[in-house]
């Protein structure tokens, strides 16, 4: 190459190569910018991770603490009066229980006083209310008695309402504790029913769900439907028809068939049963479309039809991801079946959602650990029959 041409060269180089470093700095601009905005846009603050509050404390507490065995439960309630002021007239009236006092027993809003027990049942935990005159209560503090059943409380005697200041008040003492045989809580008793229920349901829709995709593979397959124009239009619809399946969300089919045939596992049924023939029916058509060519041409050369062409040239070859992904489909299943639940559609999640509306957290716990044993157990069951038949 001449020196001349080096020379022309040489500069288109250096310019190219400026040109690339001008983009590449363009692109990590924009990188930059898009994740800084979106930084801002999502409020994203990783300091509230490190200072959780009191209630997640509490949430994290009652999901390793879930509501699956009890004993039956006990009480005991104590109430004496406190009468403001002390030379008010009227007559102390409506003292329950014993073993609890209040020291003095009458005053005035603000002073000091101190509510004592003894001889009631030791170590248990209760709570010290405060009552007004009209009935309105104050929790003060949580306690638990000592070995000898004592407890001695420290407080001044709550603010009333307007009116209420003047007369009988009081404070309430309830000491709460279970007793007799372990068994299976209340909660855990509908976890399991509903639980079944989601089984249930998943097995059902996804039943309904491959009786309906294997057909309809078959004819999203190209490989299969491409030989004649007809064909062709046939699969061109049919993909189509399983895309708009496949991208409307399990809960939205949900609503709308609550709303067609109402509340209940029905509901989810269907719902389930659609977008499993929209996911079942695309994964299906790419195993046959995935098969090895040789064995259907060999049939074919025999004079086969097509029909006689997929039992015995395509069928065999499918079998095994098509058990795979049913499988694994109602796994699938199990799990979308405590989503549709939370909007009425049936299963564990008509539970698990009302639990965490009333926060109670325990009882939720219970419904989210029976999901996890399911959903596990399942995975090991679907594991086993891939090895033997896969």
């Amino acid at each position: 190459m001449s020196e001349e041409k080096k020379q022309t060269i040489k500069p288109v180089r250096e310019n190219r190569t400026s040109l690339q470093l001008i983009i590449n700095v363009v692109l990590i601009a924009l990188v930059v910018l898009t994740y800084t905005y979106g930084w801002n846009v999502t409020q994203i603050d990783l300091s509230k991770l490190a200072a959780p509050s009191d209630g997640l404390k509490g949430l994290v507490g009652d999901l390793f603490h879930p509501d699956i065995v009890a004993r039956d439960r006990q009480s005991y309630r104590a109430y004496r009066t406190y009468l403001i002021p002390c030379d008010a007239e009227h007559q102390r009236a409506g003292a329950v229980g014993e073993g609890i006092s209040i020291m003095p027993d009458c005053g005035n809003i603000g002073d000091i006083v101190t509510i004592a027990g003894e001889g009631l049942r030791p170590n248990t935990s209760g709570t010290i209310a405060w009552r007004t005159q009209q009935g309105g209560t104050k929790i003060l503090a949580q306690i638990e008695t000592d070995d000898n059943g004592a407890f001695s409380f420290t407080t001044r005697v709550p603010e009333a309402p307007p009116g209420q200041t003047v007369g009988q008040h009081g404070s309430e003492v309830i000491l709460r504790w279970e007793e007799g045989t372990l068994r299976m809580s209340e909660t855990a008793k509908q976890v399991l029913a509903k639980m079944v229920e989601t089984i249930f349901l998943a097995l059902m829709a996804t039943t309904m769900g491959v009786f309906l995709a294997v057909p309809i593979s078959f004819l999203a397959a190209r490989n299969v439907m491409a030989t004649t124009r007809l064909g062709l239009t046939i699969y061109f619809l049919v993909r189509l028809f399983l895309n708009i399946l496949r991208s409307v969300e399990t809960l939205i089919w949900a609503l709308i068939f609550i709303v067609w045939v109402g509340i209940g596992p029905f509901a989810g049924v269907l719902a389930l049963t659609l977008h499993s023939v929209a996911a079942l029916g695309k994964l299906y058509s790419e195993a046959v479309e995935s098969i090895n060519p040789g064995p259907v041409e060999a049939v074919q050369a025999t004079g086969a039809s097509r029909v006689q062409t997929v039992i015995y040239a395509i069928l065999p070859q499918v079998m095994p991801p098509f058990l795979a992904f049913t499988i694994y489909r109602w796994d699938i299943n199990v799990r979308m079946s405590t989503v549709i639940g939370l909007v009425g559609g049936g299963g564990i999640g008509f539970l698990l959602i009302q639990w965490i509306n009333l926060i109670q957290y325990r009882q939720a716990a219970t419904a989210v650990w029976a999901i996890v044993v399911v959903v596990a157990t399942m995975d090991y069951f679907s594991a086993w029959i891939r090895k033997k038949v896969v």
